[in-house]
């Protein structure tokens, strides 16, 4: 007989977890305690989102569950955001969560909620913990479900109660599976409709960008010569400096990638789902689309796909691979002289010097002092737009996005995240001033950890991204300013380093140097968000 929370940390060992993310409470006790001659590093946090959004952009990054944990009531509460954030991202990870003992009351309906219920519309799976003996089967359970696609987030709560009860449970070893292939059928039908085609075009999205997709993807654009482009999540999954790579859906229309998706006939949809933002808008009168998924396509009034391979993605694109030919008939020549276009224009306009930092020049800056395997992190905000559109991708999941559930707060912890896994590589996390502030006390946690790591804080004192709108949807100028700390003094409160920068040349030295001292290195860069409209426009066909 051992104890339940001694029992769930072996089986966590067995399923391969090195850390958790989190803030234990006073329900956490007994697995705090058995965690502390475990080998699993506890990874405390300053805040339960800054855990939830690492534990999730480990899940990202590895392809294994991220594992963080909190207490009961507004611990759990704030894992609400983390979860929605993995579940919509496609990123396995396990919450664990206290409570209460269930067996008999001591402190009535003190902190209280129905956790479980409220996590269910949010995870793939949410769970209370009723007895020792069925801890590890729902451990076992809850990593093989938040890794089968489509990955999300599973939540288990732990009561205080079981996790000190003593349980006989065995552990329930690992099992390996294969996913289900498209029938024949199904890719017949799509060959058929590809080789039939004037100009298509391969749209690479999330679900592409996994470690077992991505050689028999660029296989199949090889093989048969046909352009691509990617959403926001598909950056990276073939090398964006590819002479067939259009670029990336970054806007909603006439920009120079969406006039090229305008310009096809057909889309080869590799991994795109709904859930995204959409990279196109379907009409019954328009371009014809394939989609090639490991599930059936949820269908709404912009996207209907015509022929569907559902499927595991690596399997299916082999097997294209494997029944076509590049045709003659074929041509793309339009889209090419817009992707000429679009990268003559990148280029123009980042030779621009002024200060506040105009957001081209920024992109091209980073991108010039990031090796290829680096990694670059954003939070959510205008300048993400930016570097989705601007920043080639060498190497997948080295520019990582959230276009999904789109939250503000994610960029420092997915940096962190991120420097743990890839101790090696250069990591960058790049916020907007609201962002960052957002779970700015992260800080401390990278300080204490002894990361490596850069944050650029582009500061322009407001809420860009929706003054933007605001503007554009003819509103006038109101409720959107902010006043911000001093950066430099705020990170070297933290025991960071603190830096601005007076002129934009200044940056790119400036980022060497700080990854070469190593140590955390905070960057207050003044950015000017007010000629986007006119930046964009010049790249409209």
């Amino acid at each position: 007989m051992k104890k339940t929370s001694d029992l769930i940390v072996e089986a966590l060992e067995n399923e391969g977890v090195r850390y958790i993310f989190g803030i234990p409470g006073e329900e956490n006790l007994d697995l705090l305690n058995s965690l502390k001659n475990s080998s699993i590093q506890l990874i405390l946090t300053r805040h339960e989102q800054g855990a939830g959004f690492m534990a999730a952009t480990y899940g990202r990054l590895t392809g294994s569950p991220g594992v963080c944990m909190a207490t009961l009531g507004p611990g759990a509460t704030n894992l609400v955001t983390a979860a929605a954030y993995a579940q919509l991202g496609g990123m396995p990870m396990i919450m664990i969560t206290g409570q209460k003992p269930i067996k008999m009351s001591k402190q009535g309906r003190f902190q209280i909620l129905n956790v479980v219920e409220m996590m269910q519309p949010l995870t793939k799976l949410s769970k209370q913990v009723v007895h020792g003996h069925t801890v590890t089967a729902l451990i076992r359970e809850a990593f093989r479900l938040a890794i089968e696609e489509r990955a999300g987030a599973i939540h288990i709560e732990l009561p205080e109660d079981i996790a000190g009860e003593d349980s006989d449970a065995e552990i329930y070893q690992k099992t390996s599976y294969r996913r289900p292939v498209a029938d024949n059928h199904a890719v017949i039908d799509a060959v058929h409709m590809i080789e039939r085609a004037k100009s298509p075009l391969i749209l690479l999205g999330a679900g592409a960008n996994r470690r077992s997709t991505r050689s028999s993807i660029k296989y199949f654009i090889d093989k048969t010569g046909i352009p691509f482009f990617t959403t926001q999540l598909g950056k990276g999954v073939v090398d964006e400096r590819s002479p067939l790579c259009l670029g990336t859906a970054a806007l909603s229309s006439n920009d120079c990638v969406h006039t090229a998706i305008d310009s096809s006939d057909l889309i080869i949809n590799i991994g795109h789902d709904i859930i995204e933002k959409p990279p196109f808008f379907m009409t019954k009168d328009g371009f014809k689309v394939i989609a090639v998924n490991y599930l059936p396509a949820n269908v709404d009034e912009v996207y209907f796909p015509q022929v569907e391979i559902v499927g595991d993605i690596a399997v299916s694109v082999t097997k294209l691979t494997s029944h076509i030919e590049h045709q003659s008939s074929w041509d793309n020549t339009y889209m090419l002289h817009i992707k000429n276009k679009l990268d003559k224009t990148i280029d123009d306009e980042a030779d621009d010097d002024s200060f506040p930092m105009l957001p081209p020049p920024l992109v091209r800056i980073v991108r010039n002092t990031m090796p290829s395997d680096g990694i670059i992190s954003l939070d959510n905000g205008l300048y993400k737009i930016w570097f989705a559109r601007n920043y080639k991708a060498h190497l997948p999941n080295t520019v990582l996005l959230d276009n999904s559930l789109a939250t503000m707060g994610a960029g420092l912890p997915a940096a962190m995240a991120s420097k743990i896994v890839y101790p090696d590589r250069k990591v960058m996390a790049i916020c907007g001033d609201g962002g960052f502030m957002m779970n700015s006390q992260e800080i401390e946690t990278a300080v204490r950890l002894q990361l490596d790591l850069i944050v650029l804080i582009l500061n322009d004192n407001a809420y860009g991204m929706i003054k933007w709108k605001q503007q554009a949807m003819g509103f006038e100028d109101f409720g959107l300013d902010f006043q911000n700390p001093d950066f430099v003094k705020y990170a070297e409160s933290y025991g960071a380093n603190g830096h601005r920068i007076a002129k934009t040349e200044e940056l790119g030295p400036l980022i060497n140097s700080c990854f070469e001292k190593g140590g955390v290195h905070i960057i207050e860069v003044p950015v000017d968000y007010s000629r986007n409209d006119e930046l964009l426009n010049q790249c409209k066909i």
